[in-house]
């Protein structure tokens, strides 16, 4: 029989054996795994000094493109909005970088902005609305009836829109009779706020897209409120522009996507999806000037848009030029 010491001394050995194969293991191996990974952590830092450079060279670039566009924007715009007033329409979460870029590339249009109408959360709580649905009926003007069809927000567009927008030139930049009623009453309610002391008739409006889309159970509802508004405002006016990022405003959920769904509101309100770049905000005067014409077009590189800008209206020759 083998007594324990025996098995001891076995054990014992076998471990024995293990140590000096991981010992000689390791030096036979050392110095290959520490060259290999030497040599693969120079190729690395290569290649990401390499990524670097290329990154840094495309921000220029990028930086030299935007400052040429900027540039050239007054020239590209004049004139185009000459005599229109612009009403800016912004929802909660809507960012003000390229927004007051817009307000600038406007002017330089000849458009004037009649002032900014902000739309609060409460305006877009579905559990506000009946509250909306009755400050609505309150405020609006006795003749004014409402589809059976319509929703609280088709009727709160629908009272925006005669409030604050116009078709006649002659009366755009003034007030309306029931203006301060009815945005004082909404004002109370906690629906919307206004950037300035007063806002006066406009015969467009460009409104924008929250920087990050609705989420959760209301947010079919909260963005379907957001393009009811677009709507409205545009049949009140001579026109209306949705305006966002394509990665935000045309991704899944956002609100330009939701109009450019909207086979409806689509035909008659315009969206650009390329608000955060200069070229866009060229877009959006394009696209504005487009509505005065009659038609609208959904513009940008995001999901759904038919082109980048719209067609350029043909020059019409001076007295000046000879023919040939």
């Amino acid at each position: 029989m083998i007594d324990f010491r025996y098995h001891l001394v076995s054990i014992v050995a076998i471990f024995l054996a293990l140590a000096v194969g991981i010992v000689l293991g390791t030096n036979l191996l050392q110095d290959p795994a520490i060259k290999t990974a030497n040599e693969m952590t120079s190729q690395l830092t290569r290649a990401n000094e390499e990524l670097r450079g290329q990154l840094e060279t495309m921000k220029a670039r990028e930086q030299d493109h935007q400052e040429f566009v900027t540039a050239l924007t007054p020239q590209l715009v004049r004139e185009s909005l000459a005599g229109e007033q612009v009403l800016i329409v912004e929802p909660p979460g809507a960012g003000t970088t390229y927004r007051e870029a817009t307000e600038q590339v406007l002017a330089e249009a000849g458009a004037k902005v009649t002032g900014r109408l902000l739309l609060l959360e409460k305006f877009f709580d579905p559990k506000s609305a009946g509250v909306l649905d009755g400050l609505v009926n309150q405020l609006k003007p006795a003749e004014m009836t409402f589809p059976a069809t319509a929703t609280v927000h088709d009727k709160a567009a629908t009272l925006l829109a005669a409030t604050l927008m116009t078709t006649d030139t002659a009366t755009a930049g003034t007030p309306s009779e029931t203006l301060a009623a009815v945005v004082d009453g909404l004002q109370t309610g906690g629906f919307v706020d206004i950037d300035g002391d007063a806002l006066n008739r406009a015969t467009l409006a460009v409104l924008y897209a929250p920087d990050v889309p609705y989420e959760g159970d209301d947010a079919e509802s909260q963005v379907a409120a957001l393009t009811s508004v677009a709507a409205g405002l545009d049949a009140g006016g001579r026109g209306a522009v949705l305006a966002g990022a394509a990665a935000t405003s045309a991704a899944p959920g956002g609100a330009i996507t939701a109009l450019r769904d909207d086979g409806e509101i689509a035909k008659r309100v315009s969206s650009v999806d390329s608000a955060d770049m200069p070229e866009g905000q060229i877009v959006i005067v394009y696209a504005l000037r487009e509505q005065v014409n009659g038609a609208a077009g959904q513009y940008g590189t995001g999901a759904g848009a038919a082109a980048f800008q719209p067609v350029p209206p043909t020059p019409t020759p001076s007295s000046t030029e000879s023919g040939s």
